[in-house]
């Protein structure tokens, strides 16, 4: 029963880190063929998802909690000293069983390593796109002190959204 739960939830898991992997590639094109039309859905889905991971990460985290409830290898401990630890709750399975938990954990864990790299590579481009945006409007327009206007007039604020230009200036 635990083991069952525990897998299902390490496959959930690994389902919604490669849907985030497949969104931040989507991302990724849109920005390489200057794709903006979908660009803020994208974010919202990859937030959605992002919740969605979120709280299966935290019930994997309780299920290993509560579960630990032994010393690991026969050594002196309270239950505190190895709460929530993977390898300390694979442990109490058999051979087959904790393979399988061990494999999808550790693919987990890669996936998750993946798309943190890939994650924190995208923003840095923002970032610096960004950044490139902000000196070029800068020294274009000294008079707008750095600030960002709507084709209204009106303030736009500094976030993702006002990367977004007009084809003309």
């Amino acid at each position: 029963m635990v083991f069952e739960k525990c897998r299902d939830i390490l496959l959930q898991e690994i389902a919604l880190i490669r849907q985030i992997a497949l969104l931040q590639e989507q991302i990724k094109e849109a920005v390489i063929s200057r794709d903006w039309a979908d660009f803020e859905s994208h974010f919202s889905v990859l937030a959605e998802i992002g919740e969605e991971f979120s709280v299966l990460e935290k019930r994997r985290e309780e299920l290993f909690a509560a579960e630990d409830t032994r010393p690991v290898n026969g050594e002196a401990g309270s239950r505190d000293d190895h709460r929530g630890r993977f390898y300390a709750f694979s442990v109490r399975f058999p051979r087959v069983q904790r393979n399988e938990l061990t494999g999808l954990y550790r693919t987990l864990k890669l996936e998750t390593l993946r798309v943190q790299s890939t994650g924190e590579a995208l923003m840095g481009f923002f970032a610096g796109a960004r950044a490139a945006l902000a000196g070029l409007l800068e020294i274009a327009f000294p008079d707008r002190g750095g600030k960002i206007y709507t084709p209204h007039g009106k303030p736009v604020a500094h976030d993702m959204r006002s990367m977004v230009l007009n084809r003309i200036f």
